[in-house]
């Protein structure tokens, strides 16, 4: 069974959509019998390597965060520390998350120079005419140069990851994320009256509210979570004096969201770019009905029976919320639709798809240096010259520290392996 490290900078205790990704992906692969790391950087007093259900182990590297709890990118600094983990734990495959991770980018590089396998798992859309996206497109074509392969989570992704990076589209795979449906069970005796649940395009909500509770007396709305914008939310609540219409619920840990969404007869989404979704996901296991703008992927999440679709403007989201009121569901519904996103998003199918991509990169040839440089130089340009100078770089580094950390003085790690007795109680061997 193959070794694999999941890096990203992106992960517990910050909460999101990338790090219970990462979480869950990493658990059922442990289940099936390979052994996973996760390397981050530092969270606070959270440092040195930690232990989480699994057993998951988790390496909290003494790595400086920037902004967004993204790592200050540092070239070539860390790459001691990382290969020192690879060689410790002999890792045979590198799987970065997130485009705009840091520590997934340096990894990638990293892994090729020392010629283990390396997979991609892109999470979010990006655009390609403001200057942080050109930026940051240009960062990945980089990376990605040697990747061998990629994951984008839905169809729009896969499209949007291999016009960024300029990828070959025979090296991108789809595997859409999932929901843990033991977690998000419905339960109709908690809801009083026609109530949605918001998530997300804080504009278009501000215009929505007032709306939706002129034309539909009995219609309350759950807004969940915090923010710069929340104020926005606050003042138009004041301002229309929707006070007893809309109930603001704060931050809400991702452990009780499941009773917040079960207290909801819709979920309201009005993102206006996303790449799946899981969110949507999780409110229709809830057995929800989702009302959504039709923005990236959120199209190939749900079907048409789930989901209600509205283009990204006021008016458009206004008369979708009023037809999904205005819909004859019944409590069976809800237990039916469960059971559907049950049978169909699992994430033991996320990881059994995603072994599959694993096994195509360890049957691929690993590249030498000169021919890590011929796809660095595909870049073309002024880039492909630069990028090229940077490889060198790297290459001589690479050399500089295998000389002083020679690879036969970095102990090994015996693997964790778990025995489950008759009782269910998991042991440590």
């Amino acid at each position: 069974m193959p070794r694999i490290a999941m890096v990203c900078d992106f992960f517990y205790p910050r909460i999101g959509g990338v790090e219970n990704h990462i979480y869950s992906l990493s658990l059922n692969l442990i289940r099936l019998g390979h052994k996973v790391i996760i390397i981050t950087h530092a969270y606070g007093n959270r440092k040195g390597v930690r232990y989480l259900p699994g057993p998951l182990k988790v390496y909290y590297c003494p790595i400086l965060p920037m902004t967004d709890q993204d790592a200050m990118p540092t070239f070539i600094a860390t790459f001691p520390l990382l290969r020192h983990i690879f060689i410790r734990e002999r890792i045979d495959i590198v799987h970065a998350h997130q485009a705009t991770s840091t520590m997934a980018n340096e990894s990638i590089v990293y892994a090729a120079a020392l010629r283990i396998a390396s997979v991609y798992t892109d999470h979010s859309l990006f655009g390609f005419d403001d200057l942080a996206s050109t930026i940051l497109n240009r960062v990945l074509q980089t990376t990605l140069s040697t990747v061998d392969a990629a994951i984008g989570v839905s169809h729009v992704c896969h499209d949007n990851l291999i016009l960024r990076a300029r990828l070959d589209p025979n090296r991108v795979f789809v595997i859409p994320n999932a929901v843990d449906p033991s977690k998000f069970s419905p339960d109709p005796s908690q809801r009083r009256r026609d109530r949605l649940v918001y998530r997300k395009g804080i504009d278009l909500l501000v215009g929505i509210i007032p709306k939706v509770c002129s034309e539909l007396k009995h219609v309350h709305f759950l807004v969940g979570g915090d923010g710069p914008k929340l104020l926005d939310l606050q003042e138009m609540v004041e301002r229309d004096r929707l006070q007893d219409r809309v109930e603001f619920l704060g931050s809400v840990p991702h452990a009780n969201v499941r009773n917040v969404l079960v207290r909801g007869d819709i979920f309201l989404n009005c993102s206006l770019t996303e790449s799946f979704c899981i969110a949507i996901l999780e409110a229709a296991c809830c057995g929800l009905l989702v009302v959504s703008t039709n923005v990236g992927g959120v199209p190939e999440v749900l079907p048409d029976d789930m989901i209600m679709l509205s283009d990204p403007t006021v008016e458009s989201m206004v008369t979708c919320v009023r037809e999904a009121v205005q819909a004859d569901r019944t409590d069976a519904v809800a237990h039916i639709q469960h059971q559907r996103i049950r049978d169909v998003y699992t994430w033991e199918r996320v990881a059994e798809e995603t072994i599959l991509v694993y096994k195509k990169v360890l049957c691929q040839h690993r590249r030498g240096f000169l021919e890590r440089m011929s796809c660095y130089q595909s870049l073309n340009g002024i880039t492909g010259f630069v990028v090229c100078c940077l490889a060198l770089i790297v290459e001589i580094w690479v050399r500089i520290v295998e000389w002083w950390q020679p690879i036969h003085q970095i102990d090994r790690v015996p693997d964790l392996s778990t025995r489950v007795q008759s009782n269910g109680v998991q042991h440590l061997n």
